[in-house]
């Protein structure tokens, strides 16, 4: 069991939203220990904890709200902060979303990075898988398993031909985040660009913050940055979407054609299924705390 974390100052980033298409600002701040990862939307003056009780809406992104207030796409966010294994945070956001900056979580760790990272002197729970859980529809399946650490083996299958079936497995450490994942670039096709901008989705969207995929090839001048840099995307949303549960996972999560929907219901699953996991913890009340999100 490792000491909590926070970042040691504050830092700021703004940019462009994927989905609204609007500009936002983001302050990060350093919070006391058992304070969890919570956000602030300044605009509305409403806080909303990141946590499975604060989704909203699984569309294409995670979005969390409260009292009328939301904030969108915080997965790339979440995954930064979780691969950098920070639990005390205070996310400041300006605007409807969180800027999509690159599509990845690169900038994000750097920005982190940059601010620095404190221990703060106790131990943080981890949610310990002890049974299988299981959670499956008609798409997608995600598995739970118990496991000595914390192990992600994802499978993807898109009928075309760039991408294909990928499926990767990967022993998520802060080190293997920012090499092998944190690169991974949000992707989306360009036959589906008109429908989602239709339904009010992707207006932010661009070749500077998305792999593009035409019907013939990528339509990035840059390329891929991973050959199967498509299922390592899918594996940061994953680490963002199961920040949500509150603490650390320890067990390995098996993922086909899952996304956020098909995440976060698998989250609520496991959450009404108490004989499945344990929380280490030293604190009896966030045994009480972690049921209370189901």
């Amino acid at each position: 069991m490792r000491l909590q974390r926070t970042i040691k100052k504050e830092v700021v980033f703004c940019g462009i939203g994927l989905h609204t298409g609007k500009n936002a600002s983001v302050r990060l701040k350093p919070a006391p220990r058992d304070t969890g990862i919570v956000f602030y939307r300044v605009d509305k003056g409403t806080l909303i904890r990141a946590t499975i009780a604060s989704v909203i809406d699984t569309a294409f992104a995670t979005t969390v709200g409260y009292d009328g207030a939301k904030i969108r796409t915080v997965e790339h966010l979440l995954a930064a902060a979780a691969g950098l294994g920070i639990d005390n945070l205070m996310i400041e956001v300006n605007g409807p979303e969180i800027p999509i900056l690159d599509g990845s979580s690169t900038e994000l760790t750097g920005i982190i990075l940059d601010a620095g990272i404190s221990k703060q002197g106790k131990n943080m729970p981890h949610l310990k898988i002890i049974k299988p859980v299981v959670y499956e529809d008609s798409n997608a399946s995600v598995m739970a398993l118990p496991f000595e650490g914390m192990r992600i083996s994802y499978s993807i299958n898109f009928n075309h031909r760039i991408v294909g079936h990928q499926k990767m497995t990967f022993d998520l450490t802060e080190e293997n985040f920012v090499k092998e994942i944190a690169p991974a670039r949000t992707f989306g096709f360009l036959k589906d660009v008109e429908a989602l901008r239709a339904n009010g989705l992707a207006k932010g969207g661009s070749l500077d913050n998305a792999v593009v995929i035409g019907d013939e090839g990528i339509l990035n001048s840059s390329g891929l940055r991973f050959c199967d840099e498509f299922v390592r995307h899918k594996i940061l949303d994953a680490i963002g979407d199961f920040s949500l549960l509150g603490f650390p996972v320890q067990g390995h999560l098996l993922l086909e054609k899952a996304g956020h929907t098909a995440n976060l219901r698998f989250i609520k699953k496991l959450l009404a299924s108490p004989d499945c996991f344990q929380l280490v913890s030293e604190v009896d009340h966030l045994d009480r705390q972690v049921l209370n999100y189901s």
